[in-house]
């Protein structure tokens, strides 16, 4: 084996193996696991809440969170046409580690503000996809600094007020395809 390639692999194993100085950004649901299916009681079909979160290890330097849910199989995973957007969050407190389920009707943490998703609403829209089965990705960002009052914005205000403040992304992503028509 080249000297460059155990070079790289020792340097992979001190930095990531127990005892190193860098671990992962993880988001993770203790409802679902990563690529499983969501439960339908987070859904329009449910009880419509939101699923618990949980987080761990952001960069260093992290002051501050953001979460975006999105679905970027919109309208039809054969043809999808844009990315609906589920769920805004921001300045998330730093020192917080995750989200109960239902957080929106049970309490953000303090300092939290809501964003606006593709219904025009504040609040956790759960998946409901008018067809096939569609994957619902959520996004976690560690950023260097609060955003501060941005009124409500959207996905797109979100990501022009974080240009440049992105310290890392952890990413859960869960599926779901509808039980029954409405």
């Amino acid at each position: 084996m080249p000297r460059s390639f155990l070079a790289l692999a020792l340097a992979l194993a001190v930095l990531f193996l127990p005892g190193g100085t860098a671990m992962a950004f993880t988001l993770e649901s203790p409802a679902f696991a990563d690529g499983a299916g969501i439960p339908v009681r987070y859904t329009c079909e449910g009880e419509d809440v939101s699923p618990p979160l949980r987080w761990s290890d952001p960069p260093a330097g992290t002051r501050a969170f953001a979460l975006v849910v999105d679905d970027p199989d919109a309208p039809d995973p054969r043809a999808p046409r844009v990315v609906w957007v589920h769920w805004v969050l921001y300045d998330l407190p730093a020192e917080v580690r995750g989200l109960a389920e239902d957080a929106d009707r049970r309490g953000l943490p303090p300092g939290t503000r809501r964003g606006r998703n593709d219904w025009g609403d504040p609040a956790w829209g759960g998946p409901c996809p008018p067809v096939g089965r569609h994957r619902y990705f959520f996004r976690l960002y560690a950023l260097d600094a609060p955003l501060g009052d941005l009124g409500t914005p959207d996905r797109a205000a979100l990501e022009r007020a974080m240009e440049g403040h992105v310290l890392g992304e952890a990413v859960l992503m869960g599926t779901y395809a509808k039980k029954r028509s409405r």
